[in-house]
C-alpha cells in the first residue's frame, strides 16, 4: 500500500542534531504519511520510522513507529476506531473522542488538521488530538488550535496542554516547513 505521491517534506531539526523525511500519498479511500525520523538525543542515536493512516477527511485511522533509539527497540501501534483509541492493544480512554494523531518527534502530524483547516471558511480549527509523547510512549490528550493569520502560508498554533504556541510556515500541501526554534524544512511537490 504505497499510493500516489503527492508531495514529500524534508526538515531539519533546529534544536538538535537529526532531520526527519515524510511522503504524503493518496491511498483508496484516505490517505498516508509514510516517514523517516533520524536525531540524536541524551539516550542516543534514533533511527525511526512511521505510517500515519487516514481516512479521506483526514481523520486518523491508525499508526506504527518502528525502529531504534539507542540500545532500544520501538515497536508502536496505535489504533483509532470511532474515537476509540489504542496502543498496543491498551485502551487509551483519556484520548477518547479525539480526532488526530500528534507524534511528539515530528513535524508531520500537524499536515492533518492543516489539510482540514485549508478547506473550510472559518479561519481556526480547533482539534483533540491523541499526543504521542516521546521518548515516553505514552498517549495524552492535547487540544490544539490553528488560526489562519494574515499572511498567506501563516498559521498560528496553540498546543493547551503543553501551553506552547508559535506561528507556523506552512507549505499548501499542508507540510509545515517552519516549525521556530524547532523545526525548518522544504517540500518536493509530485508530477500530476
Amino acid at each position: 500500500m504505497t499510493g500516489q505521491t503527492i508531495a514529500t517534506a524534508h526538515w531539519r531539526a533546529l534544536n538538535h542534531e537529526g532531520d526527519d523525511k515524510c511522503r504524503l500519498a493518496k491511498v483508496d479511500h484516505g490517505w498516508l504519511l509514510i516517514g523517516h525520523a533520524r536525531f540524536r538525543d541524551d539516550s542516543g542515536f534514533a533511527a525511526l520510522d512511521y505510517v500515519v493512516r487516514c481516512d479521506e477527511s483526514w481523520r486518523t485511522l491508525s499508526a506504527d513507529i518502528s525502529g531504534l533509539h539507542g540500545e532500544r527497540q520501538v515497536n508502536v501501534h496505535i489504533e483509532c476506531d470511532g474515537g476509540d483509541w489504542q496502543l498496543n492493544g491498551v485502551p487509551q480512554p483519556d484520548v477518547a473522542g479525539a480526532r488526530d494523531l500528534d507524534i511528539s518527534f515530528t513535524p508531520a502530524t500537524n499536515l492533518m488538521a492543516l489539510r482540514r483547516l485549508s478547506a473550510q471558511p472559518e479561519p481556526w480549527l480547533s482539534v483533540s488530538a491523541g499526543w504521542l509523547r516521546y521518548p515516553e510512549l505514552e498517549l495524552a490528550p492535547l487540544s490544539q488550535t490553528y488560526t489562519r493569520s494574515g499572511a498567506a502560508g501563516q498559521v498560528d498554533y496553540v498546543a493547551a496542554q503543553s501551553g506552547f504556541s508559535t506561528r507556523f510556515e506552512v507549505d499548501p500541501s499542508g507540510f509545515v516547513t517552519l516549525y521556530p526554534d524547532l523545526w525548518e524544512g522544504e517540500v518536493d511537490h509530485a508530477s500530476p
